[in-house]
């Protein structure tokens, strides 16, 4: 059954967020009832988030579509979870008051379900002394407040007061809502990313891994009560709270890397999409056009899975397979040769699967045979991944 997470939208500029917010907590198997304040429907339409998560989008508490049912109520006896983002100075205030004149606020009121707050709004605002007291007083009623990022707001000034990262909102809420100790006393090691291999001082080999895979493994890991730790290639991603962090940018660094790590861990994720080749004398300076055709004799990286096969003690080990054609049959030859526990593999050809999607299609290949998992969030498949090693 889908946890319900009921989701307050206040009138500030960052409301605009809360339709991806909307977005990203479907992705992820959760219901989602949204409530805005009327002034809030200045800035987003109702039906935006009607139209997301096939549920009336709440506003006026009197205006009541199933007659005999207190709907402030019934949404906050069916949240899992109670978040307000945007939360302006005004709802902040309201809510610490326990004033219940509208529908956010009432059923914020009635609902005894974990309830977070995500301040949105002018520095001076939220560093006044009375939004200060009154953050302390929610936060000592058990509220858990999702702190505010720094940056340029959108009054021109610059500060304390932005909506924090959608990143963190969700990781706060899959951590209350999804935190099992399935992984407790576990170390997980996990690779992601790309590697790059330089060929001059601005250019280098690469490929399109955008790291979601791997990262979303060791985000999982982590609320499943993991030590985790995620060796990263270049990426645009915010790290998984909890998780630690070792960053690199070559193969030959994320081969010693993990290396390091290797003989602490149980459970070994390779994630990564590791350069195959690289220039073992790149260009001291800019590689300069000319009319005569470019040679480059490459050499091939090191095969880290391999070696990791190579020296398994307790370890279980998960490899990771992308191809174009012959999908099963290059798989389970990987999973042989690389002494693998479990091998994940993928069809770059299916649709909403491999590099750059927020989706994967994937078989899970171990000693019992194949599964295949169907079309899903990366998260969920992260999760059953897990599952699946830890079973092993």
């Amino acid at each position: 059954m889908k946890k319900t997470i009921v989701l307050g939208v206040s009138s500030s500029i960052a409301a605009f967020k809360s339709v991806q917010l909307t977005s990203d907590l479907l992705k992820l198997g959760y219901d989602v009832e949204v409530i805005m304040t009327p002034h809030a429907t200045q800035l987003i339409q109702p039906l935006t988030f009607s139209a997301l998560t096939q549920h009336k989008t709440y506003v006026d508490t009197f205006d009541r579509q199933v007659p005999y049912e207190i709907e402030h109520i019934s949404l906050a006896h069916k949240a899992a979870a109670f978040i307000v983002a945007p939360a302006t100075a005004n709802i902040i205030a309201k809510l610490s008051a326990g004033l219940a004149d509208d529908m956010l606020t009432t059923t914020f009121l009635a609902a005894e379900c974990p309830k977070f707050i995500a301040p949105a709004m002018n520095t001076a605002m939220l560093h006044n002394p009375a939004t200060q007291a009154n953050l302390q007083t929610l936060a000592a009623r058990g509220v858990k407040l999702i702190h505010s990022a720094s940056g340029r707001l959108a009054c021109g000034d610059t500060g304390e007061g932005k909506l924090a990262s959608l990143t963190d909102i969700m990781a706060a809420l899959t951590a209350q809502l999804e935190t099992q100790p399935g992984l407790a006393g576990r170390r997980v090691l996990v690779s992601a990313g790309p590697t790059r291999e330089a060929l001059d001082p601005v250019r280098f080999i690469s490929n399109p891994s955008s790291g979601r895979m791997g990262y979303a493994l060791a985000r999982q890991a982590r609320l499943m009560g993991a030590d985790v730790t995620l060796v990263s290639g270049p990426v645009e991603l915010t790290p998984p709270p909890g998780v630690r962090v070792l960053a690199v940018v070559t193969a030959a660094e994320m081969a010693q890397a993990l290396k390091q790590e290797y003989a602490q861990a149980d459970l070994v994720f390779m994630a990564a999409a590791v350069a195959d080749y690289y220039l073992p004398d790149p260009a001291v300076s800019k590689i300069k056009k000319t009319a005569a055709p470019l040679t480059l004799t490459l050499s091939r990286t090191e095969d880290i899975l391999a070696w990791m096969g190579d020296h398994k003690t307790h370890q279980k080990l998960c490899g990771f397979a992308m191809e174009t054609e012959d999908l099963l049959t290059h798989a389970r030859e990987k999973f042989e040769h690389k002494h693998c526990d479990l091998l994940v593999a993928n069809d770059l050809t299916e649709a909403g699967a491999g590099f750059g999607h927020t989706t994967n299609v994937v078989s899970l290949i171990s000693q019992a045979g194949v599964r295949k998992l169907p079309l899903q969030s990366k998260e969920a498949i992260a999760r059953q991944i897990l599952l699946t090693l830890e079973a092993l």
